[in-house]
């Protein structure tokens, strides 16, 4: 039967099955030419879809993914491990765990990272996220993502390129919170005003999307006409997207990490060949494999970490939302401890009102830093510091909601400059008093500066 009479229909392609468009005359995927004319010229010189277009689609869609796979499951592995030892009853899908729990299973926090050394918060925030919805976002993108890389670049490099852009992506995070910096709209879509536990698998994505994003521009000349269309510049529109949702969502979205993935997977490309089809072996896929080991052997030696320092017992949840703070002691509440819970709830609601103009929950954490007991003149200077500062953002914030004219619009912004500064010099009176306080009640204490109402940072 003659090929004329399906001219006019789709079809699905005989070497891949994807579907071919009516009038196309080779499958888009995988290059395969589509019908008797179309065959009889695929080797035809010059052809864009010729028989060495063909065996490189084929060669490259046939290739495993192991480690993609493996990946996924360690993600899921790890976030039930976070649901079992939080206390919930349910899944969080869209609220997040509570900090103690993120920070347990080694969520990048600088100040632990800087005073403690807990460097391995490098490596373990890439592999535990912080609500069900969260999880299940970056392993779709995974699941869509990964195979193309793994099956470009083979499994070792697929390893080394996952850990190393993901690693990137959270000393990135970490390098960008500066609160001197967070100030104008784009300070704001990169730098954070306070630390946060961060978490997520985000900044290792990114670097498999610069990965795929450099590949397709280096190796334009010798891909099928698929592949180009699905890497290099075929890749701009996602990335401009995932921007502009990172730069609506600056405050609870770590753009730095998603950033600093980016450019990593973007030179790890530019300096890494692929593993093209039919290509002679060499002694550097033993290189690769050496390093995949030792990617692999610092996962595993950075999780080994979080065990050592797991917690004896973590708070309960009931407890963990009203305490961001973690004891290890496991002490009670005490006259410290509710200072401590008012003034970092209080601080929480500055950051909302400062960072999104929210001055919702100004009133309530005045009214508990009001009700919490007195201990001595200096726990009481710290709270009326910050009640000061609470009633300054509150007083700049509420005007922000109606047109502001062009002439008090410098006059705000310098405003706003002073409550900053004012509130960095205030907090450096907030961490001497903890260390006093701590020390002098024997209490072992493990600092961190709350977070907005979405406790951390997504990656």
């Amino acid at each position: 039967m003659s090929n004329n009479i399906y001219a006019g229909r789709p079809s699905v392609c005989r070497n891949c099955g994807a579907l071919v468009g009516a009038g196309e005359s080779a499958c888009e995927v995988c290059g395969m030419p589509q019908g008797g004319l179309a065959a009889s010229r695929a080797d035809a010189p010059g052809s864009l879809h010729d028989g060495e277009a063909i065996r490189f689609a084929r060669a490259v869609l046939g290739r495993p993914y192991i480690f993609t796979i493996i990946f996924l499951i360690a993600n899921f592995f790890v976030f039930l491990m976070m649901w079992t030892e939080s206390g919930l009853h349910t899944l969080p899908l869209l609220e997040p765990f509570p900090q103690p729990v993120l920070i347990a299973f080694g969520a990048k926090l600088n100040y632990l990272i800087r005073t403690d050394h807990e460097y391995w918060r490098f490596v373990t925030p890439v592999f535990i996220h912080i609500n069900l919805i969260h999880l299940l976002v970056n392993m779709y993108s995974l699941w869509a993502v990964g195979p193309y890389v793994e099956k470009l670049y083979g499994s070792a490099k697929f390893v080394v390129f996952w850990v190393l852009t993901g690693v990137a992506g959270v000393v990135a995070s970490y390098l960008t919170v500066r609160p001197d910096l967070h100030v104008s709209s784009v300070g704001r879509f990169l730098f954070k005003a306070t630390d946060m536990p961060s978490a997520g698998a985000s900044g290792a994505l990114f670097g498999l999307v610069g990965v795929l994003f450099v590949f397709g521009i280096k190796f334009r000349h010798e891909l099928p006409e698929g592949f180009k269309r699905a890497f290099g510049t075929g890749l701009l529109p996602m990335i401009m997207i995932n921007l502009f949702i990172g730069y609506m969502g600056r405050g609870f979205i770590d753009n730095a990490a998603h950033l600093g993935g980016f450019v990593a997977g973007a030179a790890c490309a530019l300096m890494v060949g692929y593993k093209r089809p039919g290509a002679q072996s060499s002694a550097v896929p033993l290189i690769w494999h050496a390093l995949q080991v030792c990617a692999l052997l610092l996962v595993a030696a950075s999780f080994l970490m979080v065990e050592r320092r797991f917690p004896a017992e973590l708070p309960k949840p009931q407890e963990s939302a009203a305490s961001p703070s973690l004891f290890s002691d496991g002490s009670g509440v005490s006259a410290f401890v509710s200072n401590l819970n008012a003034v970092n709830d209080a601080q929480t609601a500055f950051i909302k009102a400062f960072d999104n103009y929210d001055v919702s929950e100004i009133d309530k954490a005045s009214t508990a830093l009001d009700a919490a007991p007195h201990v001595d003149d200096e726990t009481d200077a710290v709270r009326d510091g910050l009640k000061s500062l609470l009633a300054r953002i509150k007083a700049h914030a509420e005007p922000t909601l109606k047109p502001v004219q062009r002439k008090d619009l410098k006059a705000r912004v310098k405003e706003r400059e002073g409550i900053l500064k004012d509130f960095q010099a205030w907090h450096e009176r907030y961490e001497k008093w903890t260390d006093n306080e701590s020390g002098r009640l024997g209490v072992k204490l493990t600092k961190e500066t709350p977070a907005p109402h979405n406790p951390t940072n997504e990656k």
